[in-house]
């Protein structure tokens, strides 16, 4: 169900061994993990930080052994989830469903490091109702840093429809990224996605991941980078950041998997400053599309790129020109 995740977000993964097959959901999570009682456990999960299979249930579900449980659980205190004013855009709305278009630097939701002022904070002002939903409301995230398009469920049976579609993978997101390297084509990037054994914080390509699979293709091609349009088939954490990277192409402003800032030979001065000006990665969920919850007609909606994004590909652009590369 996720798409991302904070970075400051505690992410943990586990399965229910056989021992604790046939256990409530709440004391199966508070055995599991020794550091979460069973009151935060049973918050967490009525919170949707403790997923289920991916599914957001009841604290008194059954588990059954071999089910996945997905917990993202942090000491900030419950005052963080008042209502609390803060800037977003409705893109769309009646009585079952929000289309949010989130700016860059907004955190999707209370965490450790950012306690309040986030997009769930200004959604609850927004629409106090949400208050008796997970999370709000989220069907999905994005991180701090990225922008762009988001849906929320206004009420139980939204939140419930949009989630099995999410997990049939069904709500379809469609992406804008500039990424470090010049491609040459097209693809797919089909590897597994999980949390970095060694930087917590971070997401890696591991064996030990979930299935993640990212595809992509070409926009407009650059001297030293490349404009893409990404889709996703999967909604793992961090995932097309971490994908891009697997592949040697990083996101243009990715100080967490990017590495060093990347330019051409001999760069024009507008491009030097759009790269190294470029505070956080080059990635806008422009596209959505679903079947609304109620009708089950198919709806879609796009996010023009915000003014960053347009600075930096304008300055690709005149950099290509100005070398004599002309339009590609």
């Amino acid at each position: 169900m996720t798409d991302a995740i904070t970075d400051e977000s505690d992410h943990r993964q586990t399965q229910v061994p056989e021992s604790l097959a046939g256990a409530r959901f709440d004391q199966a999570l508070a055995q599991l993990f020794p550091d979460v009682s069973r009151t935060a456990a049973k918050d967490d999960i009525e919170h949707g930080r403790a997923l289920l299979n991916g599914a957001v249930v009841k604290p008194r579900t059954r588990v059954e052994a071999g089910d996945l449980i997905d917990l993202e659980h942090d000491e900030t205190p419950a005052i963080a989830w008042l209502p609390q004013r803060t800037a977003f855009e409705i893109v769309y709305e009646d009585p079952m469903i929000a289309i949010i278009n989130k700016p860059a630097g907004l955190v999707t939701h209370p965490g450790a490091g950012n306690p309040d002022q986030t997009l769930v904070n200004g959604l609850l002002h927004w629409d106090p109702a949400l208050s008796q939903l997970p999370r709000g409301g989220l069907i999905h995230r994005l991180d701090k840093d990225t922008s762009g398009l988001l849906v929320i469920a206004r009420n139980a049976l939204a939140l419930r429809v949009l989630t099995e579609e999410m997990q049939a993978r069904e709500i379809h997101r469609e992406y804008e990224a500039v990424v470090n390297g010049a491609m040459i084509a097209g693809g797919t990037v089909d590897a597994p996605v999980g949390r970095d054994r060694n930087h917590r914080t971070r997401m890696a390509v591991t064996g030990a991941g979930r299935d993640a699979i990212t595809h992509y293709r070409i926009k407009e091609r650059f001297r030293a980078h490349t404009w893409l349009n990404v889709m996703l088939e999967t909604g793992r954490t961090h995932q097309i950041r971490v994908h891009m990277a697997h592949i040697g192409h990083p996101l243009v402003g990715d100080a967490t998997y990017g590495g060093r800032v990347r330019l051409p030979p001999a760069p024009h001065p507008d491009l030097v400053s759009a790269v190294q000006g470029f505070r956080r990665q080059a990635l806008h969920a422009a596209r959505l599309e679903l079947a609304h919850p109620e009708t089950g007609e198919s709806i879609s909606f796009e996010s023009p790129l915000p003014d960053d994004f347009l600075a930096l590909t304008n300055a690709l652009r005149v950099d290509r020109e100005t070398a004599g590369g002309g339009r590609q």
